[in-house]
């Protein structure tokens, strides 16, 4: 998932990121049965010993023990899954929610699940859920609002594989006078990418899409009678 800090941009085709960095953690065995003592200690492995949350530099030495790039979407679904309220962190209680429900209490309990957490955003409705919940899980907290740059990322990670008028889209808010983008829009951008066809063929005018949709379509309409 996005962080907030500068980093290189995220691959797109999602592909898992560093090796997993030896870990007292890695050799637990993957078969016993959940313990909240040690799903609590793990936690404690990314935190200060009085910590109730994991932040960017504990996450980035997560990331690193699963073997997964914090960028990777599959993180977004783990986020989705603990209900984590801010990018970049985890509180202990979104942590034993979330890892209780998975049964993770170790790093070999997670990478088994990490099929699962990608598979799901293959379901119709799990997608869109997860989609959703990026909005809020990714603005800052004190905005109504999606930064632009933020929303460009996250748009990235989750329609850049999937839309083909991704790429045409992400131009459009490259040139335009947006710098943030709000929960209604957000929504609708997923819908038009499902609903309406890569030419166009199928989007009506009359429609009840927002004012930044409309202006997408005729954007592209001239940008196609130019090429």
């Amino acid at each position: 998932m996005p962080t907030r800090k500068k980093r290189r941009s995220p691959p797109v085709d999602e592909t898992f990121g560093k090796r997993p960095r030896i870990s007292t953690w890695a050799r637990k065995d993957p078969d016993e049965g959940f313990s909240t003592k040690r799903c609590t200690a793990w936690f404690h492995e990314y935190t200060g010993p009085d910590d109730d949350c994991i932040g960017p530099e504990g996450m980035e030495k997560f990331c690193e023990d699963i073997g997964v790039e914090p960028e990777n979407i599959v993180m977004l679904s783990l986020a989705w899954k603990l209900t984590a309220k801010n990018m970049g962190f985890f509180s202990l209680e979104e942590w034993m929610k979330g890892m209780t429900e998975l049964e993770c209490d170790n790093i070999p309990k997670l990478q088994m699940k990490l099929d699962y957490l990608r598979s799901i955003l293959d379901d119709g409705t799990y997608f869109k859920n997860i989609y959703r919940f990026a909005f809020d899980f990714a603005r800052e907290k004190d905005q109504r609002s999606m930064d632009i740059e933020t929303a460009k990322a996250m748009l990235s990670l989750l329609l850049g594989k999937h839309w083909p008028l991704y790429g045409s889209f992400h131009q459009f808010l490259e040139q335009s006078k947006y710098k943030v983008l709000n929960k209604d829009q957000w929504c609708n951008i997923l819908e038009f990418s499902r609903g309406i066809a890569p030419d166009l063929s199928n989007y009506d005018e009359d429609g009840a899409w927002p004012v930044l949709l409309d202006e997408f379509v005729e954007w592209l309409k001239e940008q196609n009678k130019m090429s």
